[in-house]
């Protein structure tokens, strides 16, 4: 008898303007499996809130990541591979999200280059402001943590391609599952 282990469902994150929406776009483009961003899940106090820069609070999170959690477990249920979208920075938000099927994908990069990253992003209700919060809420993931760490540093073809390369060490034959 096998164990039937459920496709990977995976959660691009990291600090603001670390280009979860953009990297998540291209690895759902290139795997073909369903895609949900994380963002319009917010509840509309919490886009009001982050408008205004005024950083989220751990309470404020919490609906937040519970409609993630939804998505992922109506992937897992239905036996289909996701990406999505959520900064999950610190580690009881991603505890929040974990299951047997889950690994989050840290895109990692330093304050300067994601700095000057949303300085010239446009149309998000992110403010550059609350940036330094969000350094300073990050944890990073930790050893014991089903994560792969993805350097941001190159362009999106090169960050895609780091993921799916690690990706491939961390889950052999995942781009075999279709969705």
């Amino acid at each position: 008898m096998t164990n039937h282990v459920p496709p990977p469902v995976l959660v691009l994150m990291g600090v603001s303007g670390g280009g979860k929406t953009t990297i998540a776009e291209a690895l759902a483009e290139r795997l073909g499996w369903d895609y949900a961003e994380g963002d319009v899940m917010h509840p509309a106090a919490n886009i009001a809130k982050m408008s205004a820069g005024i950083p989220l609070t751990d309470e404020d999170r919490q609906p937040w990541l519970a409609r993630i959690a939804d998505w992922i477990s109506a992937q897992t249920a239905a036996g289909k591979p996701g990406i999505v979208t959520c900064s999950a920075l610190k580690r009881s938000y991603r505890d929040v999200l974990r299951g047997e099927n889950v690994i989050f994908v840290y895109l990692k990069g330093s304050y300067e280059l994601i700095a000057s990253r949303l300085a010239e992003r446009t149309g998000h209700f992110m403010p550059p402001s609350l940036l330094r919060s969000q350094f300073a809420t990050l944890e990073e993931p930790g050893e014991d943590e089903n994560a792969i760490t993805v350097d941001i540093g190159g362009s999106t073809a090169q960050t895609t391609q780091a993921v799916l390369d690690r990706l491939d060490k961390a889950v052999p034959g995942y781009s075999e599952v279709s969705s």
